[in-house]
């Protein structure tokens, strides 16, 4: 793996890239810790689920969709108060099986997200202080001119997050009487089973599908997508020349995702406007066969992320090459978010391209 060049003071996003091979997949056992999977895993909420393939493909894609649960999340006003709350505490959140997310702006608003029975606090100074819960600063140091901010996390699944401990009682003392404004969740059950009678019911959700958005026959240039550097060596041309590689390759997948004009056959932007050329378009011709993007959109767990990368990657075997991107929620003033894009590289037996791209927050 290599880390671009550090970024500047204004750029506060750092791509690494990385080309490796996909082992042999054992669906019923989910790798969780090697590359690509590992990068999915680690991501937290996820906003968006980009999946680029060849037109030729896109039938047998579709048709396997069919068999393949539709993601559902569900829309919720709560106050802090009703996450602490016995029932609900005891049947979702101990369990670790949602995730939530709380409407804001990170950065700008008072945010709260629940993973994995973790519970983290992005808060003002006024409200920090109100809430005489212990947390540390939050943000790049040296901001000046900016307010503080801080971040409280409370692990719920402790032991001592039980009614009558004096942590969990300053928790929802918290809860009650600081940070009691009712908010918009966005919630997820991981969980294959709803208990019965559902804590959430009562705060009336509304369930929302993320339905695939399907753009079939986009007509593209494609650029040759074979790595022939080995980014493995030692020498800092071979570096430089994949860097190069990598970016070209990168800066054409998001384009292609956008749905740009700039990467369509006879494309003539006025060049003052824009100088972009698909790399290798200029030495000859490059192919320029149809494509199909599928986009889920909504509030979506790394779970189901992974899962379909990995059902994607067994279904099309090595018949072709796809590219899989999945984006999360945004983070920060600049909107900053965290992004991983994997590129399965044709006719290579397994080879792939990864991208990170991690926002500071």
């Amino acid at each position: 793996m290599m880390p671009f060049s550090s970024s500047a003071v204004h750029q506060t996003s750092k791509c690494y890239a990385t080309h490796g091979k996909i082992g042999h997949l054992n669906p019923q056992q989910v790798p969780s810790k090697s590359k690509p999977w590992s990068t999915l895993a680690n991501q937290d909420f996820i906003h968006r689920v980009d999946l680029v393939i060849p037109q030729e493909v896109f039938e047998l894609v579709q048709e396997a969709l069919k068999y393949k649960p539709v993601p559902q999340f569900k829309r919720v006003v709560m106050s802090l108060a009703d996450i602490v709350e016995a029932e609900f505490l005891g049947k979702y959140v101990k369990s670790g099986s949602i995730i939530m997310l709380s409407r804001g702006r990170m950065g700008i608003d008072n945010v709260f997200a629940l993973r994995q029975g973790i519970l983290t606090m992005y808060l003002d100074k006024e409200a920090y202080e109100r809430a005489g819960i212990v947390g540390k600063p939050h943000g790049v140091k040296g901001n000046r001119g900016l307010k503080p901010r801080w971040v409280v996390e409370v692990d719920l699944n402790n032991s001592s997050m039980a009614p009558g401990k004096k942590g969990f009682d300053r928790l929802v003392y918290a809860a009650k009487n600081a940070l009691n404004t009712p908010l918009t969740w966005l919630f997820y059950n991981l969980a294959e089973n709803t208990p019965d009678p559902d804590p959430l019911e009562k705060h009336n959700p509304t369930t929302i599908t993320a339905h695939p958005t399907i753009s079939q026959n986009l007509d593209t240039i494609i650029p040759d997508l074979k790595v022939a550097v080995d980014p493995s060596l030692s020498t800092s041309r071979a570096r430089e020349e994949f860097e190069y590689l990598a970016t070209d390759i990168y800066e054409w997948l998001s384009l292609v995702r956008l749905q740009s004009p700039r990467v369509q056959p006879g494309d003539q932007v006025d060049p003052y406007l824009c100088r972009y050329e698909v790399p290798g378009a200029l030495d000859g011709e490059l192919q320029q066969p149809k494509l199909c993007k599928i986009t889920w959109q909504g509030f979506l767990p790394p779970s189901w992320a992974r899962q379909t990368l990995i059902y994607i990657t067994t279904l099309l075997q090595s018949r072709t090459w796809f590219s899989f991107s999945s984006t999360t929620f945004s983070r920060g003033l600049l909107g900053d978010n965290a992004e991983c894009t994997i590129l399965r590289l044709p006719g290579s037996g397994g080879e792939y391209l990864l991208w990170e791209i991690k926002s500071h927050e």
